[in-house]
């Protein structure tokens, strides 16, 4: 983190006006949105509408942060992070200090998001998330700290958006930034290098902790207790293969945890809805089990392909069910 002294230095109040001494382009600070280690976040009122200013006292971390936001934005049908609209320095009394201007994106963050909409949507995010670290992961770099925090859901339609590139990182290097309960060094499920596998683990934990908002500490091997986590919760075992193998390092892509991904969504079933006539409408609740002699009269009824037609069906709910989810991410 930031420390705090850093911090006081670029406290600034709400109505600060900050001037670009190179582009002469002027921001109005609204509120502070965020720091970390390598700066400070305020919202701020400028020509092109509301922005996110970030300012640092550290000309490295800045020019690494504007080239990754602009390698970023050369990452065709990409749209993880925020696009870059002015990089200068704000000549503030005898200092100088250098800053950033990026999209400003609004929205809750991820966790918030599922929990006010549902379930559901947890892995069509995740299904989004993937598509865009495939498309990041071909351009030659890594996200690195990958976390619900720095993950914003804007729209309509709901889209996935970063609001933090501090972490990422160059394919072959060492990750720069990184929070524990998503970082694979933490669990001793493998290094801090930054590769592929490395973002995909975090994506794993990630769809962890929308199902689990508490997030818990290593205890004994950290790997064998977040698959046991895993195995043992129920809106996480419909997923167990592709995060077991997310979690181990297996796969060679996020695309190919992704079509796996979707292939589990696909024949994970869904409650169908019914008619409750006491209140004459559709729930979504399991139907009343019939007495023994309503199942009795079934059994005596229930033709020879039976069989078939169960499967078949299966099949066609399947399909239907994939192309909703399909449909949401188009």
């Amino acid at each position: 983190m930031m420390n705090n002294s850093l911090k006081s230095q670029y406290n600034f109040p709400a109505g600060t006006i900050v001037s670009g001494k190179w582009h002469q382009q002027s921001y109005t600070l609204i509120k502070e949105l965020g720091y970390g280690a390598n700066g400070i976040v305020y919202l701020a009122a400028g020509a092109q509408g509301n922005v996110a200013l970030k300012f640092s006292d550290n000309h490295t971390s800045i020019t690494s942060e504007v080239n990754v936001l602009k390698a970023f934005a050369k990452v065709q049908g990409s749209a993880l992070g925020p696009s870059l609209l002015d990089v200068d320095d704000w000549a503030k009394g005898e200092k100088n200090i250098p800053f950033y201007c990026m999209e400003y994106i609004e929205g809750p963050d991820l966790l918030a998001f599922v929990q006010k909409k549902g379930a559901s949507w947890r892995p069509v995010l995740i299904l989004q998330l993937l598509k865009d670290l495939e498309r990041l992961h071909q351009s030659g770099w890594v996200f690195g700290d990958l976390k619900p925090e720095n993950l914003i859901v804007t729209g309509p339609p709901p889209t996935i958006r970063c609001i933090d590139v501090g972490g990422t990182t160059i394919q072959g290097r060492a990750i720069k930034e990184f929070t524990e309960f998503f970082d694979r060094g933490y669990w001793g499920a493998g290094s801090r290098k930054a590769e592929p596998a490395y973002d995909l683990f975090a994506a794993a934990m990630i769809m962890v902790n929308m199902a689990i908002p508490k997030r818990f500490s290593k205890r004994g091997n950290g790997l064998t207790q977040i698959l046991d986590v895993v195995h043992k919760n129920n809106e996480l075992s419909p997923y167990k293969g592709v995060l077991s193998k997310a979690l181990k390092g297996e796969y060679r892509s996020a695309g190919e945890m992704r079509e796996e991904l979707l292939l589990d969504i696909a024949s994970t079933p869904r409650p169908q809805p019914r008619m409750d006539t006491s209140r004459n409408r559709y729930t979504r609740n399991v139907p009343n089990k019939p007495s023994s002699r309503q199942q009795k009269y079934h059994q005596k009824k229930k033709p020879k392909g039976g069989l078939a037609e169960t499967v078949l069906i299966i099949l066609i709910v399947a399909a239907l069910y994939f192309l909703y989810i399909y449909g949401q991410l188009l």
